[in-house]
């Protein structure tokens, strides 16, 4: 029986080439008129704006095997990036076996596969399952009192910065989406409010003229541990950078590689120059006023909401076969890919942690495509992994265990799973 790939973004690419060249038959379907997932900018599930460019460099993104033109710069604007997944996907064989404007609508356990119901009104059977639907479609809009007779709307629905033009603009969110809309906004809008919670590390997107992520990515026999990592490194991004808090911003309450950082020196450079406003966290509206935790008050004509997302599978009716974590809001599986049961359904591309890149993707892939292979072929190997999956997921997730709901340290994640493919061979 054939196994089915949800959604046609990154990492269901590199699903559907890594069952295609381990020789399982593998069909994929994707809602959209087209492959990209998130990059398909317009599409009705797109998180992607205008301005919006790669924050890991085109080297330490790539798949390995498919690296993007020398010609391109170091960090590739939304088009260059779609094209991309476009020529990888024709380059390996992968659009054929993609059908498009068909979602999934259904998932039910039968026996030892799952039957799949579409938006088309077809119901197919498949040996197993790999989600790899995304996490950036369902947006979190916090609860916040009182009613605003401005506009406010989540950062997922904003593309251009022509809605900014001439307004009091409040931006709420300090992910890498938040700093780049309130850069955007900076030259649009009258005045720009930025409210922040909490602190996070700045890592500037060069190091002299070269992209700064590329020193983390070249070949090492051996992987400092995170925490020595963090303490080596934090100095000389406070050197490199300055200490956020000398822009007024909170300083971090976590170490440099426990959460993603952000990649935007412009959004400080408009800080130090006066062009952005700080503002504590929104506690309530009224009117055409937006009151802070501090009490301070402000009118704005537009609030947009930089909050991030939920992780949703809609087409699962029921999470416990994802091991799903209330606490955490998100499923606890064993290298970030595999439930508990043995019931072939895998998750790819769910996860958190600059640097991983699309190669990273691939290797969870190429692990999924591994272990069905050893299934059949290498009943030991099988076995012991099988052991490994069951024990992790049978330990509460804790903070102490390094569990940040879906974040990974990238350079220890990427050679676990290269560790995990070698001991399915």
């Amino acid at each position: 029986m054939t196994y089915l790939v949800i959604g046609a973004g990154p990492a269901g690419l590199a699903a559907i080439k890594s069952l295609k060249q381990a020789g399982l038959p593998v069909e994929a379907v994707e809602k959209h008129a087209g492959l990209g997932g998130q990059w398909l900018y317009g599409a009705k599930n797109s998180a992607v704006y205008a301005s919006t460019h790669l924050i890991s460099s085109k080297r330490t993104t790539a798949f390995a095997d498919f690296p993007m033109p020398d010609d391109w710069p170091a960090y590739p604007d939304h088009a260059r990036v779609l094209q991309y997944l476009r020529d990888f996907a024709t380059h390996f064989g992968l659009t054929p076996l993609i059908r498009f404007n068909t979602a999934v609508t259904m998932l039910e356990h039968r026996g030892d596969g799952w039957r799949a119901g579409f938006s088309d009104g077809r119901v197919q059977d498949y040996a197993g399952v790999i989600i790899a639907n995304g996490h950036l479609s369902d947006p979190l809009l916090p609860a916040i009192a009182g009613s605003f007779d401005g506009t406010v709307m989540h950062a997922k629905d904003y593309k251009t910065p022509e809605i900014f033009a001439g307004k009091t603009v409040l931006v709420a969110g300090m992910g890498n989406t938040g700093c780049d809309i309130v850069v955007d906004a900076v030259h649009r809008a009258k005045t720009v409010l930025w409210s922040v919670r909490g602190g996070n590390h700045f890592v500037p997107k060069f190091i002299a003229g070269k992209p700064a992520d590329e020193g983390n990515h070249r070949p090492k026999r051996f992987v400092l541990p995170r925490a020595l990592r963090a303490r080596l490194h934090e100095p000389l991004l406070r050197l490199l950078v300055g200490p956020p808090e000398r822009f007024g911003l909170p300083r971090p309450q976590h170490r440099l590689y426990d959460r993603t950082p952000i990649v935007n020196s412009l959004v400080l450079q408009h800080l130090g120059q006066g062009d952005i406003q700080l503002r504590k966290p929104i506690r309530e509206f009224r009117g055409d006023t937006v009151v802070f935790a501090d009490g301070r008050e402000d009118r704005a004509d537009l609030v947009l909401l930089a909050t991030g997302y939920r992780i949703s599978f809609p087409f699962l009716a029921d999470l416990a076969p994802l091991n799903w974590q209330v606490a955490t809001g998100a499923p606890q599986l064993f290298m970030n890919i595999f439930p508990p049961g043995d019931n072939n359904l895998f998750v790819a591309g769910l996860l958190e942690g600059a640097g991983v890149g699309w190669a990273g993707r691939a290797l969870q892939t190429d692990l999924i495509a591994a272990w069905l292979t050893a299934r059949d072929r290498n009943l030991p190997a099988a076995a012991a992994f099988r052991r490994r999956i069951e024990a992790y997921c049978a330990t509460p997730p804790s903070a102490a265990r390094g569990d940040h709901g879906i974040f990974v340290d990238f350079l220890q994640y990427k050679r676990d799973l290269q560790r995990a493919i070698a001991s399915l061979s």
